[in-house]
């Protein structure tokens, strides 16, 4: 299947996102809210967290293995990542716009993070673990990737419990948009 991955970005860049419903119909979506991990001093994680940091038992890849990340964010009872969705992900790897950011315990994938990168936006899609603290590492060693490459936003889509504990916070589409708008003018490079 070929796919408009210009207009696929386009759509990214205008604050859409992509989402399965339970038919598995691919749609666009917006939300009047968007939750956002911090790039500042309001990023926070668990002192538990800083304990297996310092231990360095992983180790941080950016694509060492894409599609392993985009399945084990797909693998759950209910998952807005249906088939298409997955080939739509394979082709903005193949042409430079999606990442997966991940976490290894030797030659084992702990966890990952899988993406989209637009100038200084990166729009996080959705996350996974298969060692405990994978996916927690992964969003701490990405927070500290994005700062250094001064990338403005960090777009987690939806709040949950688990990113209300990095300091997730909501902004509404006016002042999304703002940013996003910031975040897309702004040379910042992923890798």
């Amino acid at each position: 299947m070929h796919y408009d991955v210009a207009a696929i970005i386009q759509g990214y860049a205008q604050g859409y996102f992509l989402m399965a419903d339970d038919d598995n119909t691919l749609g666009w979506y917006s939300s009047r809210d968007r939750t956002l991990i911090p790039l500042d001093e309001r990023f926070r994680y668990p002192k538990s967290l800083r304990r297996v940091l310092n231990q360095n038992r992983f180790s941080v890849a950016i694509n060492r293995d894409f599609q392993r990340v985009v399945d084990g964010c797909a693998n759950r009872e209910t998952t807005w990542i249906s088939p298409e969705l997955k080939e739509i992900y394979w082709a903005l790897y193949q042409t430079g716009w999606a990442y997966s950011f991940e976490t290894w315990q030797g030659d084992q994938l702990a966890g990952g993070i899988l993406g989209i990168a637009i100038g200084g936006a990166f729009i996080g899609e959705s996350m996974f673990y298969r060692i405990p603290e994978g996916s927690k590492v992964a969003m701490v060693k990405l927070v500290e990737r994005l700062r250094k490459r001064r990338f403005v936003l960090f777009d987690a889509q939806m709040m949950n419990p688990h990113l209300e504990r990095f300091g997730a916070y909501g902004v509404n589409d006016e002042e999304y948009q703002q940013l996003l708008q910031k975040a897309l003018f702004s040379g910042c490079s992923f890798l």
